[in-house]
């Protein structure tokens, strides 16, 4: 062989590796992250039907003392949903008279106390009862996230002061119940 054609094997030799290291630079990977965050978000639903209790005529037009059977459909907020950790409270205001805003006369009353539930959030439902000095089952907290319906309901109606007590003459008696769905750090 000649000596210019050893050469060129040589360098062609050598240039190989080369040439395949310059291959391999020609690709290089990056990663890029991808972040992002679902905050904790929390929806008491939307209340089905009228979004009231109508009760009627309250007393017993016989011994104008409290009905014994007073009921009341429940109404269901529907489509509730926490993304995260959350609690469900109840609260209520007791039957009131609008009008007859004196003390009543002996032997009468203006107010109606009752108990208010919301169930199907947690395993025991929330109660609050109007006549407690403390409502301590008002609040359950819930562990994990939740999608469903909650239903609340009214009922144990009782006249404020005994349940012998008439209620005074009035058009307008009112309560509210109150359902907050709230997330917890």
């Amino acid at each position: 062989m000649t000596r210019s054609l050893i050469t060129l094997i040589a360098l062609a030799a050598l240039a190989l590796p080369v040439s395949a290291q310059a291959q391999s630079r020609d690709t290089d990977t990056k990663t890029v992250n991808i972040v992002g965050t679902a905050p904790v978000m929390c929806f008491a639903g939307t209340l089905s039907g009228t979004g009231s209790y109508d009760l009627g005529v309250l007393i017993d037009t016989t011994s104008g003392q409290l009905r014994s059977d007073l009921s009341a459909p429940a109404q269901v907020l529907v489509g509730s949903f926490c993304t995260g950790r959350s609690t469900i409270t109840v609260s209520a205001t007791p039957l009131e008279a609008q009008n007859f805003t004196a003390t009543p006369p002996s032997g009468f009353a203006r107010r109606v106390d009752y108990t208010a539930t919301a169930s199907g959030w947690t395993v025991t439902p929330a109660s609050y009862q109007t006549a407690a000095a403390s409502n301590t089952a008002a609040t359950q907290s819930r562990p994990t996230s939740f999608s469903g319906d909650v239903t609340v309901a009214i009922s144990g109606f009782a006249t404020t002061g005994g349940q012998n007590l008439r209620l005074v003459a009035d058009g307008d008696y009112r309560g509210l119940v109150t359902v907050t769905i709230a997330a917890v750090n």
